[in-house]
């Protein structure tokens, strides 16, 4: 097996040709465009364009004198003076013209044959000498890295694709103008360019295959790439043997491309023959390897001028191919015994190409450059402002037939009820969407299955202010027993009012609550009657998906020809057509607008000597394609239009389908009578959860009242019993000197003794029980009747010192419409100007202070009531 030896081109290594630049002549371009812009615009404008004309004077001389040698800070320089060159292309005419400038010619020399020169008045010869220069440095750039090492070589592979990329790109747009004038170069012609791309992919390539060979790939990988590499220098080759290159390249350029394309074909068949031998297909193993032998020697008969190290790689590649023949041969005719085939009978050898030219559209770009960005010929600007209104006129038109096209295609399917019938025989019909909204909505809040609970609500609610009401009667009950008792047991030494005359007040307003939950309990009881009748009516809301609950289009029962699936199919088929129409539809609307967005056609108006009219109607034709695209859409929508109304005559024969319109036309009323009937009772329950929880907060406000009531009367018991126990027991009141009755006058108070326990929960300042007012609530709250959130949602509000100007209710239930009477408020009266606090009798407080937390069998404080039921909700309470 014959091992695989170090890449024999490797010794080549270095021996790559890079393209000198063309050489110019020194000009003056600033005075002419200086003098240009201020005869056609003014000499204002050319002292504020001052800059930028200084600006392309500095470039212009330094591509003249080359004031930096370093190959990338040339290629900067020749991309700036390229922008600008497109810049100036569209602004100033450049020309032998009398209205143009005429006073500029542009003089270059050939790159590889000096002593020719192209001298001309256009811009064009410019901007293609430029272009050649870039791909010039960009070869130049390349040869400058170190092949040595991996990094290097990948540098320089990058270099020769850009270098490749500038004359591919001078070959497609510049080549062609600058060769049209009389005086011409022939390394700026499309031939030249060309031959140029080719030779720096295949040196871009080359360095790509030495990348291949250090890293070890196998040997037919390496056959490929260094086969394509052959194939880039034998293209370069074909047109340097032909005319206008034939002789216009020195022999050594020739004698080079010509070796190079022979080695690497050598190389590929060495190293394919490699990959053969492991196959032990040793036959062809020998064709390849005496057909890259053959290649070696035929390129060595024009070797005259060739670099000795090329030449030297030559050799050293001639003679691996000689030893892996020599042991090849011999294995076959003492092992194999196989024919060899003739090297002209063999299939190419396969290549892969590892490089393509660089796009310099983006690089070479000149849109975003500012240069002369405000100079614009009047009569361009008008023509451009004319060109626009025409293109606009027929954006706008075809714009409205694609509208009116996917509008006509809405209203004929709905009036068809397409596609909801054919959804609907499938089972993905669905509500309208207000409907759906509605009832998703209700279904949110519970729905009707939900209603029981808020029901249940309110009867916990009823009973909580009924089991408030009974406390506090019970409590001015119990205080009239004890008096009661207490004046059948003292008689007349029993001085202090009656119970009863104190609460008269207090009796009448509890009657009045008692009276209210009386008619509230009747509209609860209207509430669960309407529930219980209307639950059948509701039910369909608590379907889930409510489309449940529509009818279904189902197929008939019976068929004569069994053809519904052919009917439905053929439909289907037709939508699904017309859906691709309207797609179109909006992608040839894009398509427009996306072209007159790129549409610039300034450069041609600044620059054309003809009509204007001409022009305008050579650039609208781009639209003609699009517009009869558009017009070819329409007309075919409404031949299939027609063809979808045809269809659905027959399907609507087939399965009866005005029926179902009809049957689910009632399904739509049914649900929305459901839906307006769950609200009517929601907000009526609503209603009633915010009457209770707001009378709830009058009851609690009163029997604190009454609490304070009876702690008050309590201690007046308890000192007059003291009284009437000493007087019984004979004590003198002789040391109640500033007394005239048995208790001190007002404003006068005097504290008797009180034991450490009395001290801690008696109140600081308590009147005497024989004067007037009987009864003064304490100042400061008693333990046991402390203040607790409101329950059911009702905010918490501080509970103000009795007496105090209290705030009015959150709540407001407008009596007009709610069956629950709101609770009655009175006046306050004004307050005690000695003690701060109102005397009893009178008192008429507002009713909803914050509730406290009171024994008896309510339910676990706070009672809250869930969020949808909120009592700050306004509405009415409806029956």
């Amino acid at each position: 097996m014959a091992a695989a030896s170090p890449s024999a081109s490797a010794a080549a290594t270095n021996i790559m040709l890079a393209i000198y630049e063309k050489k110019t002549n020194s000009i003056d371009l600033y005075r002419p465009l200086r003098q240009y812009i201020s005869f056609t615009y003014s000499e204002r404008e050319a002292v504020n364009l001052e800059d930028d004309l200084s600006h392309v004077k500095t470039l212009r001389s330094d591509i003249e004198r080359i004031a930096d040698p370093s190959p990338t800070t040339r290629r900067d320089l020749f991309i700036s003076y390229f922008k600008a060159l497109c810049l100036i292309e569209t602004r100033f005419p450049i020309s032998p013209d009398k209205d143009h400038i005429n006073s500029i010619q542009f003089t270059w020399f050939d790159a590889f044959k000096q002593k020719q020169k192209a001298v001309q008045q256009n811009i064009h010869l410019e901007k293609a000498a430029i272009l050649f220069n870039l791909g010039a440095v960009y070869s130049q750039i390349g040869l400058s890295y170190d092949r040595a090492t991996v990094d290097g070589r990948r540098q320089a592979s990058h270099a020769f694709i850009a270098a490749a990329g500038a004359f591919a790109f001078l070959r497609d747009n510049a080549s062609t103008k600058a060769s049209m004038g009389n005086s011409t170069t022939v390394d700026l012609s499309v031939e030249c360019a060309g031959m140029l791309e080719r030779l720096m992919l295949a040196q871009a390539q080359e360095c790509v295959f030495e990348n291949t060979i250090a890293k070890g790939s196998t040997p037919g990988v390496c056959a490929k790439i260094s086969r394509q590499v052959g194939l880039y220098y034998e293209e370069a080759l074909g047109a340097l043997n032909v005319a206008p290159l034939k002789d216009h390249f020195d022999k050594a350029w020739i004698a080079h491309v010509q070796l190079k394309a022979a080695l690497f074909y050598a190389e590929a068949c060495y190293r394919y023959s490699l990959e053969l031998h492991e196959k032990e297909e040793i036959a062809e193993e020998i064709a390849r390897l005496k057909s890259g032998i053959s290649a070696l020697a035929e390129a060595k008969k024009s070797s005259k001028g060739a670099a000795a190290q090329l030449l030297d790689a030559i050799s050293k590649l001639e003679a691996s191919l000689n030893r892996n023949l020599e042991r090849a041969v011999k294995e076959n005719d003492r092992v194999y015994l196989m024919r060899v085939p003739s090297p002209s009978s063999l299939n190419p050898l396969p290549a892969f190409s590892m490089v393509k030219p660089m796009q310099m559209n983006e690089v070479l770009d000149a849109s975003k450059e500012k240069l002369f960005a405000s100079l614009v010929p009047d009569s361009s600007a008008k023509a451009l402002s004319r060109y626009t209104e025409m293109l606009d006129d027929v954006i706008r038109t075809q714009a409205e037939k694609l509208q009116q096209g996917s509008e006509l295609t809405r209203v004929r399917l709905k009036e068809m009820d397409l596609p909801d019938s054919i959804l609907a025989l499938e089972g993905n019909f669905s509500l309208p969407e207000d409907l759906k909204n509605e009832v998703e909505n209700v279904q949110s809040s519970g729905g009707p299955a939900g209603l029981e609970a808020e029901l249940q609500q309110l009867r916990d609610l009823r009973r909580v202010n009924q089991e408030l009401l009974i406390q506090t009667e019970e409590l001015l009950q119990k205080e009239a027993a004890e008096d009661t008792q207490f004046r059948s047991q003292f008689g007349t030494r029993w001085t202090r009012p009656q119970s009863s005359t104190l609460t008269k007040t207090l009796q009448e307003r509890l009657n009045k609550f008692a009276a209210n939950l009386k008619q509230a309990a009747d509209s609860d009881a209207r509430i669960e009657r309407s529930v219980r009748e209307h639950s059948a009516l509701m039910s369909i809301l608590d379907r889930r998906p409510i489309e449940a609950a529509l009818p279904s289009l189902a197929r008939p029962m019976m068929s004569l020809d069994a053809n519904e699936d052919a009917i439905v199919g053929a439909l289907k088929q037709s939508l699904r057509q017309l859906e691709t129409l309207g797609a179109q539809r909006a992608g040839l609307e894009d398509m427009l607008r996306e072209m007159k967005r790129k549409d610039d056609i300034l450069p041609k108006l600044m620059t054309s000597t003809g009509s204007y009219e001409d022009l305008f109607r050579k650039e609208i034709a781009k639209y003609d394609h699009i517009c009869e695209e558009i017009t070819q859409n329409i007309e075919a929508q409404e031949q299939l239009l027609m063809q979808i109304q045809a269809q659905n005559e027959e399907f609507s024969h087939v399965f009866n389908l005005e029926d179902y319109k009809a049957s689910r036309e009632k399904c739509y009323k049914q649900i929305q009578a459901a839906v307006a009937k769950w609200k009517e009772i929601k907000e009526n329950i609503n209603e009633g959860l915010k009457f209770y929880v707001t009378l709830q907060d009058a009851i609690t406000n009163i029997k604190q009242q009454c609490s304070d009531f009876v702690m008050t009367r309590n201690i007046q018991c308890r000192e007059m019993m003291e009284d009437v126990q000493r007087q019984m027991a004979g004590f003198s009141f002789q040391d109640r000197k500033n007394s005239t009755g048995p208790y001190p006058q007002v404003g006068q108070p005097q504290q008797p003794p009180r034991t450490s326990s009395q001290l801690q929960t008696e109140p600081q300042s308590i009147p005497p029980p024989s004067q007037s007012p009987y009864y003064r609530p304490p100042e400061q709250p008693m333990p046991g009747y402390g203040h607790h959130p409101p329950p059911y949602g009702a905010p918490q509000q501080p509970s103000p010192p009795y007496g105090a100007p209290q705030q009015p209710s959150p709540y407001h239930v407008p009596a007009p419409a709610s069956p629950y009477p709101p609770p009655q408020t009175q006046p306050q009266p004004p307050i005690n100007p000695e003690y701060g606090q109102p005397a009893y009798p009178g008192w008429r407080g507002p009713y909803y202070n914050a509730p406290a937390q009171q024994p008896g069998s309510l339910p676990r404080p706070p009672y809250t009531i869930p969020n949808p039921y909120n009592p700050h909700q306004s509405g009415y309470y409806k029956q």
